[in-house]
């Protein structure tokens, strides 16, 4: 057993900016307090952080790490089939490079969890997965295999077909919609396959897809992903998701502060950035750091991304500290790097936060991890120290 003491703990629950103790047994937090568990638990190894800054690892809810090792060129470059729109019978799993070295770079800076998966090429891309950041194979780190079906709207798919098609908005959500409704009637004739055959009708075997396998599941509690900068497309696939009642987020919505009424009328869940860097193509125009303060004046969940490689996973709070000088309040940042990122891609039950019963994955900081200058001291992941620099 470990217990860290004397903590400026940051848990993302009843304790924040307060001195406390943490229990660690195995991979598990086993108590959280803000007596001294050194005292409770007389056995443990006893870590006294004296009043250094702790709290949860980083939780990135959509980045691309793993897949796209760029400074190999093409050769490290498995984000995206663009050989087909539709390609929901891709799994991002199947393309993770787990020596990829940005994984050691995101453990050493605080990130512990990762929501990886194919880029955003393909109107339909294939499945996100959810990895811790260290292990030397993807089973290793494995949370969820598959997490969410991910689906693009805007200028990517128009830029990579558009000598094939789509070329328009209006194909890529007519595309969205056909696949969506091509998925619904092969579930619906497979379940009344297996209904008919519980019955014990002599009936045919429907005809085996692997693409509508796969994307059917959409209707049976998979999660989506829905690419969208621009507020327009992010109202066509709140349109289309309400239309085919899918369990969605809206991933980039760099326009979605324009537009918080909308996003608050239909409680739309939003994955924010990358909105460090530059304004790289059209729809980013209106990118701006004001837009998480936007959202949580109107209640809006949401939660912040990198896209790594867009932005690498080391300078997550680097950009958590900007959308903090634009006005964010402070916890709020924090909680968006950690327990809302868990909330909203249904990990909040094991990651995201200090807590009883969570795996033990916590950082340990020089000073307020916002502060250009301070340095992530310790990582503990899975109740491993994996950093220390105490």
């Amino acid at each position: 057993m470990i217990v860290i003491k004397n903590a400026n703990l940051w848990t993302m629950e009843e304790i924040n900016n307060e001195l406390g103790s943490i229990a660690i047994e195995g991979k598990k937090i086993v108590e959280v307090s803000k007596e001294d568990l050194s005292l409770k638990y007389s056995e443990a190894s006893v870590i006294d952080v004296k009043n250094l800054f702790v709290m949860p690892g980083i939780v990135d809810p959509h980045c691309h790490i793993g897949m796209m090792e760029q400074v190999y060129g093409w050769a490290g470059e498995d984000t995206n089939e663009i050989t087909n729109p539709i390609t929901p019978e891709l799994k991002g799993i199947e393309s993770i490079k787990p020596h990829d070295e940005s994984f050691k770079e995101a453990l050493e800076n605080g990130v512990t969890t990762v929501c990886t998966g194919p880029g955003s090429a393909n109107i339909i891309g294939g499945t996100f997965c959810a990895l811790k950041t260290k292990g030397k194979t993807v089973f290793d780190m494995l949370i969820k295999e598959e997490l969410a079906m991910k689906m693009a709207l805007g200028e990517n798919p128009k830029r990579c077909y558009k000598d094939k098609g789509p070329s328009t908005r209006m194909a890529n959500a007519a595309i969205l919609r056909n696949a969506l409704k091509e998925a619904k009637i092969y579930k619906e004739t497979w379940d009344k396959y297996y209904k008919d055959i519980a019955e014990g009708k002599d009936v045919s075997k429907p005809t085996y897809n692997q693409k509508w396998e796969s994307l059917k599941r959409v209707f049976e509690g998979l999660k989506v992903k829905i690419h969208a900068h621009q507020a327009d497309d992010i109202v066509t696939a709140v349109k289309i998701s309400e239309e085919f009642n899918l369990d969605y987020t809206i991933e980039h919505a760099t326009e979605g502060y324009l537009i918080p009424e909308f996003l608050k009328e239909h409680k739309v869940k939003c994955i924010l950035g990358p909105t460090l860097g530059k304004k790289s193509k059209y729809e980013l125009k209106a990118k701006s750091f004001v837009s998480a303060k936007v959202l949580h004046e109107f209640n809006i969940p949401f939660a912040f991304m990198t896209d790594h490689p867009v932005i690498t996973l080391d300078t997550t709070l680097a950009q958590t500290g900007l959308f903090v000088k634009a006005g964010l309040d402070y916890l709020e940042a924090l909680k968006a790097n950690t327990i809302n990122a868990a909330k909203i891609v249904g990990l909040d039950h094991i990651v995201g936060s200090i807590k009883e019963g969570k795996d033990a994955d916590i950082v340990i900081y020089s000073k307020d991890p916002l502060s250009y200058d301070s340095h992530v001291l310790l990582v503990m992941l899975n109740g491993n120290i994996e950093v220390n620099k105490l």
